[in-house]
């Protein structure tokens, strides 16, 4: 996006946000070296308590997401600018989720059901679920796997080749009900106008229809090939990996320093207990684990975001403002 800019808008002033979290891996080093790169001068958000803002996220989304760290970005942004421009995208559109597609074509092999497709898939997003899920609601939230599969199952029951069932299942999945509805509601709560230039109409047609191998070589497990042939014409090859990092917050390193305490905090005492959508049993069962698996640690800040939303928005006891410490 950076190089695009630069080409377009050469005498324009760019300025580059990137964040940093604390004891994860740091992506600001490499951002770093492009921005020097391209000679636009470069911002850091370091983030020591990923949750604190947690609230003022929520109620912006109106959603009871917990990854909200754009959040961060549109808030430091619009002290620079009226605009914001972002990759969003490129993973769904041109194949990046290399790591779930490996999983998957290892699962899925000759003549499987459209059923057993959307499990094989869905066990490929297994830090987003733990095993006993189905003990963790109460009986409001009328909980069942088939369910899920239900919503699946159209992405899985076509006929379109298996990887370009992935790439459907994710576009609308990840991007258009998940991403694309933080992003746009955060950029517009700040005033900011949002420039995707991944998004638009002929480029989304163009990437969607591209045969999966243009996209992804599956021999080397490397994605988004269409992108990277645009890198090396920008001579950027040295800021390039082979493999996807994904969100780059340690949530176990954030659970030992912040989350499990503003967990208890909230879910010791929950709303979505008392109200009969999430079973007590099961958190207690777990939430004082002294070397809790990262699912449950996921599933946990998930929980949080599921509370703190319900106490905004259904029982409107809590202040949007307040901090988590």
């Amino acid at each position: 996006m950076l190089a695009i800019l630069k080409n377009t808008f050469p005498e324009k002033k760019i300025h580059a946000v990137s964040i940093k979290f604390a004891d994860s891996l740091d992506e600001s080093l490499i951002a770093e070296k492009i921005a020097n790169k391209f000679d636009v001068d470069h911002e850091i958000i370091f983030l020591e308590n990923y949750l604190q803002d947690l609230p003022k996220a929520i109620s912006i989304v109106g959603l009871p997401f917990w990854d909200l760290h754009w959040f961060y970005v549109a808030k430091k942004v619009q002290n620079n600018s009226k605009y914001i421009v972002s990759g969003d995208g490129g993973d769904e559109i041109f194949a990046g989720y290399t790591f779930r597609y490996e999983k998957y074509l290892s699962l899925v092999n000759g003549n499987v059901s459209p059923i057993d497709k959307v499990k094989a898939y869905l066990s490929c997003h297994e830090r987003d679920w733990v095993p006993d899920q189905e003990k963790l609601f109460a009986k409001n939230s009328n909980f069942y796997w088939k369910n899920i599969y239900k919503l699946l199952l159209p992405y899985f029951d076509n006929p379109l080749p298996i990887l370009e069932q992935v790439f459907l299942a994710d576009y609308n999945g990840k991007l258009l009900y998940n991403f694309s509805i933080v992003s746009k509601s955060i950029n517009e709560f700040y005033n900011l106008n949002s420039v995707t230039p991944i998004l638009n109409n002929e480029l989304i047609s163009y990437g969607i229809h591209l045969p999966a191998n243009y996209k992804y070589d599956q021999k080397n497990n490397i994605g988004k090939i269409p992108l990277r042939k645009l890198i090396k014409k920008f001579n950027l090859d040295s800021f390039m990996s082979d493999k996807k990092i994904g969100f780059s917050v340690s949530t176990k390193n954030l659970w030992n320093s912040h989350g499990k305490n503003i967990c208890k905090d909230f879910l010791l005492d929950s709303r979505l207990v008392k109200d009969k959508w999430i079973n007590e049993e099961w958190i207690i069962k777990y939430i004082n684990n002294q070397n809790l698996d990262v699912r449950y640690v996921n599933k946990f800040l998930g929980l949080l975001a599921f509370e703190i939303w319900y106490r905004i928005f259904i029982t409107t006891e809590m202040n949007a403002n307040s901090k988590l410490e």
